[in-house]
């Protein structure tokens, strides 16, 4: 897998001054944690999901999760599983490419059923969701998924998903992350990511965001986010890549707002009918949160429809300028401060060092975007017209 190569080579040539590196789904798992990208959510009761997985492919979606939690009803629950082993059974039998695959899953015990229903299918699944993880229950999933893998022979990766009420509320937060922290460093091998169930924290206070906010206007839940980060995130060693949380809009209401998205960019590369079509489609929320989500030191994001992930992919492109920046910062040994190549501000060598890291690993992935492309030519190519 590439990301932008199903964008016609000659039309993504000139885009890119490095271009996005190849990877599979047995690369390290640091590499697969940054390639995961927009990770597209689908209801296991789907009843054509291997068609939806193959077009997805095609559309340059790199991650996706067949879900059997929240997506679906209680009373579904057997149905969604049956209908889920006989779709990737049937992706399997025609050999097309396909994603990085994911299953979310309920309980423990349906890691180890799933894997046998699928037979041969489960070498499509590269790991589970692991769902409203806690220290306290987050060890049975685990288990369950060492168990698993060990009986398989296959590698199995988990994404838990801090999403508990022992996870929002204050007076729980911090000891149930500390546990969280704990557990995850004991199974480093088995964690992809950690993800971000905001939408089951909103509703701990009985919230959802509006399609013209970001979640870090949602205070409660920006504070969650900002301990989840502080406590899993860190660039010590200790941490793990944290996901961006669901986008969950893909329609246009009422606005209550002005658009997010200003006019200029548009308007010099000739794309105003872009920017109105994002606009239109409230994608303009989501790319406003998506800057936020890599300013805060969330990597990709979940998302719920396929029009969401030129956006999320567009935008994790690094620009040229933060390239430079990062390859003087790491060219320097031994600390020390300079000007940034586009002289607009200070470099240090060891302070920024760790962001430097960080973002050459995404610009392996992502690749470098050319010195005069900007996220408007990158959306405009990936899907956004």
């Amino acid at each position: 897998m590439r990301h932008f190569d199903h964008i016609d080579p000659g039309r993504r040539k000139p885009l890119f001054y490095r271009h996005p590196r190849s990877f599979d789904r047995d690369d390290d798992a640091s590499t697969l944690a940054v390639a995961l990208g927009a990770t597209l959510y689908l209801p296991a009761t789907r009843p054509f999901i291997a068609d939806d997985v193959v077009k997805a492919a095609r559309r340059g979606v790199t991650s996706m999760v067949v879900c059997l939690e929240d997506s679906i009803s209680d009373d579904d629950v057997a149905a969604a599983e049956a209908n889920a082993v006989e779709q990737l059974r049937i992706v399997r039998s025609r050999g097309d490419e396909v994603p990085l695959l994911f299953i979310r899953v309920r309980t423990p015990e349906q890691i180890g059923d799933l894997a046998a229903r699928l037979g041969g299918a489960a070498e499509l699944v590269s790991g589970f969701v692991l769902p409203k993880f806690t220290g306290a229950d987050g060890g049975a999933f685990l288990e369950a998924l060492e168990d698993t893998a060990s009986r398989t022979g296959r590698r199995l990766l988990a994404m838990p998903v801090i999403e508990s009420q022992e996870a929002v509320y204050r007076e729980t937060r911090t000891q149930m992350l500390q546990e969280v922290a704990q557990l995850l460093a004991k199974h480093r091998e088995r964690v992809l990511a950690v993800r971000l169930g905001a939408t089951d924290m909103s509703a701990a206070y009985g919230l959802r965001r509006p399609p013209d906010l970001t979640i870090y206007d949602i205070h409660p839940v920006a504070g969650v986010i900002s301990d989840v980060v502080n406590i899993l995130g860190r660039a010590d060693g200790t941490g793990f890549v944290v996901t961006g949380p669901v986008w969950e809009y893909f329609s246009a209401g009422e606005r209550l707002f002005k658009p997010q998205l200003r006019q200029s960019p548009f308007e010099r590369q000739q794309a105003a009918p872009l920017r109105q079509r994002l606009i239109t489609a409230d994608l303009d929320g989501l790319i406003r949160e998506v800057h936020l989500d890599k300013a805060n030191g969330l990597t990709g994001k979940t998302v719920i429809h396929p029009t969401h992930v030129a956006a999320v992919h567009a935008l994790s492109v690094v620009t040229h300028e933060e390239y430079c920046d990062a390859a003087d910062i790491m060219g320097v040994s031994g600390g020390g401060a300079m000007a940034s190549a586009y002289a607009n501000k200070m470099n240090e060598a060891k302070p920024h060092r760790a962001w430097a890291e960080r973002l050459m690993l995404r610009a392996r992935i992502f690749g470098v975007a050319a010195e005069d492309v900007t996220f408007v030519e990158l959306l405009e190519a990936a899907g956004g017209r």
